[in-house]
């Protein structure tokens, strides 16, 4: 998994609350693997008419913001299903990091699992970011994670994540490589109960 320690690029807002899984990934692409390009069906339904043809009124549509690494949102994106495929499609339309006022749990657990930050910041701060970026799309945006930091022109705000999913991101830890930090930890808990409990050390057959 890659590594999020500082990035900046474009933000787009998407002043919405309660974007749910569905608007992120239409539940008709869950068959799409990740090489056919799940990327490219991110927000379908809300970037797309039936024809195919842009929506262009929809922020993600605007020149400024067609490749943009971070998205702003409001209160509770990533609500609904539990499908990963949302993070996916995130990930792979080029979108790090996800800044909002709060998270769906199960979008928060698979975002951290595929090197997807979600960075909580209040509601006047998401309003007031979004605000600032629709008033100059062409405004940069750096994210830090080391000192959790969003600078956005002559403003820094803190956002705050949860310690071990910060932890995850900076080293670039999927689960397996989470349990194998800990491997000095668990040999010496191996060797204090070798020496507590002799008696439950499985003996080999001869």
């Amino acid at each position: 998994m890659e590594k999020f320690v500082r990035l900046t690029g474009s933000a787009c807002p998407i002043n919405q609350t309660n974007v749910n899984t569905d608007q992120i990934l239409p539940a008709r692409y869950l068959k799409w693997t990740r090489a056919m390009g799940i990327g490219k069906v991110l927000f379908q339904d809300l970037r797309f008419d039936a024809n195919g043809n842009e929506k262009p009124e929809f922020p993600i549509n605007r020149p400024a913001w067609k490749n943009a690494k971070f998205v702003v949102a409001a209160r509770n994106f990533g609500c609904g299903s539990s499908r990963e495929a949302a993070v996916y499609a995130l990930y792979d339309y080029g979108v790090r990091c996800v800044i909002a006022p709060s998270f769906g749990d199960i979008f928060s657990s698979n975002a951290v699992q595929n090197g997807l930050l979600t960075a909580i910041v209040t509601d006047e701060e998401a309003a007031e970011l979004m605000n600032g970026l629709g008033q100059t799309p062409e405004l940069p945006v750096t994210v830090d994670l080391e000192q959790q930091t969003i600078v956005c022109g002559n403003r820094t705000y803190k956002f705050t994540i949860d310690p071990v999913r910060r932890m995850r991101l900076l080293n670039g830890w999927d689960d397996i490589a989470l349990t194998e930090s800990y491997r000095g930890q668990i040999a010496s808990f191996k060797s204090r109960d070798q020496a507590l409990r002799p008696w439950a050390i499985p003996v080999a057959s001869s």
